[in-house]
């Protein structure tokens, strides 16, 4: 028995589904990712947990546990400002590192060599600020020059190996995992080689205004950076709605696109209220202005803002996102990880696109070696040490899947936020370092476990 439907039917069905829209409910309207979803109340459960560990050792130090959970949280130090700006300075690094490493595991390889890599193109900038630029160029040890050439050739350093990696994986068919493997070894060694096994430093002032406390936007341009930023945000939204309903797409209701932007307002402005809520220590201040020549006024305080090496941050993910969703590059990389053979049957000439995979790679390792060295104001042996296994880690617990086609940028970045509030968290409580690492062990398997059967039963 066959039912048909007539036109009538058809047209009470559109003039029902308004209701049938707004009884789906909030989260439902909002089509929020569920993955994302979770690894955001992952993160608040981590912030809360630490936020009452630190608040019960807080207490106790006084000698007065008032076993009163609303005074664990108010005493607790994990979301202090200082601390909230200290963890994001602490994950910029292997942030900008994990958006690069996404594009990779889409692409069914895998990277172990970022650490010795970022090594590597630390120990160069580091050589050409205090020995070639001094004495091969005979510029001042001031010289404004000083730091955009260091990042030049940091970053020609980086593309260059990362290019090179890409050529003999794409081209001669050596796997992945054993040339990056290789990789990890020669270019740590290659590091102790170029500054003969010593520290480095200090490294010029201009270079150091990249690696966080050292330099930030100070309060007045955080506040214009947070208004920029939701102005983007806000446009993104709305522009991506207008390009849906030019197409005659489904889109969401407007009050639930106008309740996003509400929250993307809230969570970008808070962010900054915070850092701005960092203040600057008193006598930091008097040495800033003695430096310009100035007395510093009575009772003057301001806050430190937003690190410059967030702003980094922030322009490399946006750039990132921008390839991965609305570029020739983005489309090409996402269908090889999908289904090489196919993507190959279809013209994408999937050798060259490994070559420019491992090239942003290499880049964007040397962008997070500027950081890293600048942060520390000198070059160290052990930069990097161990970064490649954070990196990958923070992909995977972003969304990323080994089995390739799937990953997520914004992901990529929470999962960095996420590693990293665990290993300060545990920090600050007294968890000494080897069970810090047992703890992120357990949560990249679990993370992985979760992402499987999350899949299992999402179909995706």
């Amino acid at each position: 028995m066959h039912i048909q439907r007539d036109r009538k039917t058809e047209m009470t069905d559109d003039i029902n589904e308004p209701t049938r829209l707004q009884k789906r409910g909030l989260l439902a309207a909002l089509e929020l990712d569920t993955r994302l979803l979770g690894m955001i109340g992952a993160f608040a459960v981590i912030c809360l947990v630490f936020q009452i560990w630190t608040g019960i050792n807080s207490q106790a130090l006084t000698g007065e546990v008032s076993w009163n959970p609303f005074g664990w949280v108010v005493d607790g130090r994990f979301l202090t400002p200082r601390n909230i700006f200290n963890l994001t300075i602490q994950t910029v690094s292997v942030a900008i590192m994990a958006t690069a490493m996404v594009f990779v595991i889409v692409t069914r390889h895998i990277d172990l060599s970022v650490g010795s890599l970022l090594a590597t193109c630390s120990a160069m900038m580091a050589v050409t600020q205090t020995i070639i630029v001094p004495n091969w160029l005979g510029l001042g040890l001031e010289h404004p020059a000083i730091a955009p050439l260091a990042i030049l050739v940091g970053l020609a350093t980086g593309v260059a190996i990362g290019t090179f990696h890409g050529w003999m994986i794409g081209y001669l068919g050596i796997p992945a995992f054993i040339v990056t493997l290789g990789g990890l070894f020669v270019w740590r060694n290659v590091a102790w080689h170029l500054t003969g096994g010593q520290t480095i430093g200090p490294l010029d002032a201009n270079f150091q205004l990249l690696g966080g406390i050292n330099g930030t936007l100070g309060v007045t341009w955080s506040w214009v950076f947070g208004l920029l930023a939701v102005a983007a945000a806000c446009y993104g939204l709305f522009s991506s709605r207008r390009a849906k309903l030019s197409h005659d797409f489904p889109v969401k209701p407007f009050w639930a696109e106008m309740t996003l932007a509400g929250i993307v307002t809230v969570l970008i402005m808070g962010f900054v209220a915070i850092l701005n809520a960092y203040e600057i220590p008193t006598r930091r201040l008097e040495r800033m202005f003695e430096d310009r020549g100035e007395v510093m006024p009575e009772g003057f305080t301001t806050g430190y803002g937003v690190p410059i090496s967030v702003f980094l941050l922030v322009i490399v993910a946006v750039a990132m996102t921008f390839v991965a969703s609305r570029t020739r590059l983005g489309r090409y990389i996402f269908a090889t990880g999908g289904n090489p053979e196919a993507a190959q049957l279809a013209g994408i000439q999937t050798r060259l696109l490994t070559v420019k995979v491992f090239a942003i790679v290499g880049l964007l390792c040397a962008v997070s070696a500027v950081v890293a060295s600048a942060r520390q104001t000198f070059h160290s042996n052990d930069i990097g040490t161990l970064d490649e296994l954070r990196v990958i880690a923070a992909a995977v617990i972003g969304g990323t899947a080994l089995a390739g086609g799937v990953g997520t940028i914004y992901g990529a970045i929470l999962g960095a936020l996420i590693m990293q509030s665990l290993q300060s968290g545990m920090a600050m409580v007294g968890v000494d370092a080897p069970y810090q690492n047992i703890v992120v062990g357990v949560v990249l398997v679990l993370a992985v476990y979760v992402d499987i059967v999350y899949r299992k039963r999402t179909g995706a």
